[in-house]
């Protein structure tokens, strides 16, 4: 079992920057492959970006390229997902997902952090 924990989360204006981090309670975690997801009101669930176990992106989501940017320290069992240029639309409940394989589903989630970007 993964546990992994956000923070980072919180309220900025559009325009602005945040850095989420997602910590995860693993000795194995640079056999993991992680991912943001993001949620917002009335919308489904959807990936942001993805990262492999040795730091390469395996995907980024069109809505987000040149402004967000996933990297992983392995020493320290954390990925962030650097966010700037903030818009409103980008507005939603920030998750971080774990996998340990290459492909399939994403088995351990966190609990989620709220990011609100105010115009």
């Amino acid at each position: 079992q993964v546990q992994l924990v956000e923070s980072g989360g919180g309220s900025v204006q559009a325009g602005g920057s945040m850095r989420l981090s997602c910590v995860a309670s693993t000795s194995a975690f640079n056999r993991y492959y992680m991912a943001w997801f993001r949620q917002a009101p009335g919308k489904e669930r959807e990936s942001v970006t993805e990262i492999s176990w040795n730091g390469d992106i395996t995907y980024s989501a069109s809505s987000v390229k040149g402004r967000f940017s996933m990297s992983r320290d392995n020493a320290e069992n954390t990925v962030y997902l650097q966010m700037n240029n903030l818009k409103p639309e980008d507005t939603a409940v920030y998750y971080c997902a774990a996998r340990g394989s290459t492909y399939g589903q994403w088995i351990y989630w966190g609990q989620g952090t709220q990011v609100t970007v105010s115009s």
